[in-house]
């Protein structure tokens, strides 16, 4: 993917995150134990953030192309799905099997960083 697309990815991460969130403070909220409630939060706010970052690294990606910038929006977006997608299952669903997925996401989120960091520090 290039920098346009992984930025139009994070906008779209960015809109699920906010309209997964209104549906938890609106919707859930009468519906699901306190507990699983502030896990779809959790998970919409990790989707949020990390959806911004995608957005400003795509960018950055965008006028300078550099594969590490590449492979940290893999990383980060990867990250989305498995750490927010893995705690949206958990929280809606009965399956137990999604735990281990919620910290290979966490982990795809340090990797992408550090890999940003990396190019960061390269391009100074």
């Amino acid at each position: 993917m290039n920098g346009r697309q992984y930025a139009a990815l994070g906008c779209v991460l960015a809109g699920v995150a906010v309209a997964l969130g209104a549906f938890a403070a609106h919707a859930l909220k009468a519906q699901l134990p306190a507990y699983e409630l502030s896990i779809v939060e959790k998970g919409a706010q990790y989707q949020f953030w990390h959806a911004l970052a995608l957005i400003a690294l795509g960018l950055w990606h965008q006028y300078q192309p550099l594969r590490l910038l590449s492979v940290a929006c893999g990383f980060i977006a990867v990250g989305i799905l498995c750490f927010s997608g893995s705690l949206y299952g958990l929280a809606l669903t009965d399956w137990t099997w999604l735990w281990p997925v919620t910290p290979l996401g966490g982990s795809c989120f340090l990797v992408g960083w550090s890999m940003a960091t990396v190019a960061l520090w390269r391009k100074a």
